[in-house]
Order: C-alpha cells, then sequence, then structure tokens
C-alpha cells in the first residue's frame, strides 16, 4: 500500500508548518495584534544580533591569543553564558506576544545586522573591538524597541528590554572596554584594529 503525500510529507517535516513567520497567532494579554506584530519583529531583529553576539563570543573563546589569553578565555565564555540567557528571554518572549522566534543559523546569518568575522583567527584587539562594535549596535536598537514598547503599552516587552538585554550589554561593554585599557590599546594599534572591525575589508567571509 501506498503512503499517502501527505502523511510522507509530514513525516519528513515538510508541509508541517502551521504558523508562518512574521505572524501572530491570538494571546489573551490586553495587546493589540499590530502591537503584538511589530513587537515580534523588533524583538527577532535584536534576537538575531544577540545570537550573532553569543556565538562570536565562543569563536573568540576557543581562538584568542596573546598574554592575555587565559583571562580573555574566562571573560568570553562568561559573557557567552549570559547572552546565552538573553536569547532564551527574547526567544520566550517573542512567543508570549504570539509571534515566532527566529532560531536557525541561516536564518539568523540572514537577518543579522553585525558584521560577520572570517572564520580565521585574529588579534585579541581586534576581537574586542569587534564584541563592542556588536554591543553598541544591540544597545541602540535595544534603546529604541524599549521605548516604542513604553508608547505602545507592551510594559512586558520594555521590562525585559530595559532590565535584561539593555543592562546586560552596557555591563559587558564595561569589562570589554577595561580589557583594551588595561592592555594599553591606543594609537596606531587602536586606530588599525577599529577600521579592520568596520570596513570588514581583511578576511571577510561573505
Amino acid at each position: 500500500m501506498k503512503q499517502k503525500t501527505s502523511d510522507r510529507m509530514h513525516h519528513n517535516g515538510l508541509g508541517s508548518e502551521f504558523q508562518k513567520y512574521g505572524f501572530v497567532v491570538d494571546r489573551a494579554i490586553s495587546l493589540d495584534d499590530r502591537v503584538r506584530a511589530t513587537g515580534c519583529d523588533k524583538l527577532n531583529q535584536i534576537l538575531a544580533d544577540t545570537i550573532t553576539l553569543r556565538d562570536m563570543y565562543k569563536k573568540h573563546h576557543w581562538q584568542v591569543t596573546g598574554p592575555t589569553f587565559y583571562q580573555l578565555h574566562l571573560l568570553f565564555d562568561k559573557h557567552f553564558a549570559e547572552q546565552v540567557e538573553l536569547v532564551d528571554s527574547l526567544a520566550e518572549r517573542i512567543q508570549t506576544l504570539g509571534g515566532v522566534a527566529i532560531a536557525m543559523a541561516h536564518d539568523v546569518a540572514e537577518t543579522t545586522r553585525i558584521e560577520r568575522p572570517p572564520r580565521g583567527r585574529e588579534d585579541p584587539n581586534t576581537q574586542l573591538f569587534r564584541l563592542l562594535q556588536a554591543h553598541d549596535l544591540i544597545i541602540s536598537e535595544t534603546r529604541e524597541a524599549a521605548d516604542w514598547a513604553s508608547e505602545a503599552g507592551d510594559q512586558g516587552t520594555n521590562d525585559l528590554l530595559i532590565s535584561d538585554v539593555l543592562r546586560t550589554n552596557e555591563f559587558e561593554v564595561w569589562f570589554i572596554t577595561e580589557q583594551l585599557t588595561k592592555a594599553g590599546v591606543e594609537g596606531r594599534a587602536s586606530e588599525e584594529a577599529a577600521e579592520l572591525v568596520t570596513s570588514g575589508r581583511r578576511g571577510h567571509n561573505h
């Protein structure tokens, strides 16, 4: 007996999608559908960028080198763990609002606004500047989304963004900045690392 096409598709994971990305389902949380949809769009952008930053921390944790290897190795892993928690909180908020949280690596890569680092190793100063750039982007979009959520009456999203996402990223920026200060990064070395991160001219894999 031949298996029905619809049964085969479902078994293979094809044709089983019941909620499209970008659409929200009803939630009895006293928020208008349009507010929830817009909130999910903003949160998914922050989520994609946070996933990228999380993975960048793990990349740097593995690939860091030089005399500050040990302390940066531990710091990068600590920040990675904190970003893991933010990823989960952001995704769960999106689902709470009735949306679909972005999840797969290829979707994240298409969505993130963070500059993609090369596959190979970079010196610690460039790693640190690259992290600062990513944090700055996330902090900026988090502030904008938090202001929007407050005006839209979505206090839950506003609280998550301010209390968790913003404060965690600001705290991590402090530690990363102090590492640069401790290393005495200034002058030409600082400018070259910043230019490399900003332009992405060398070792870029896009």
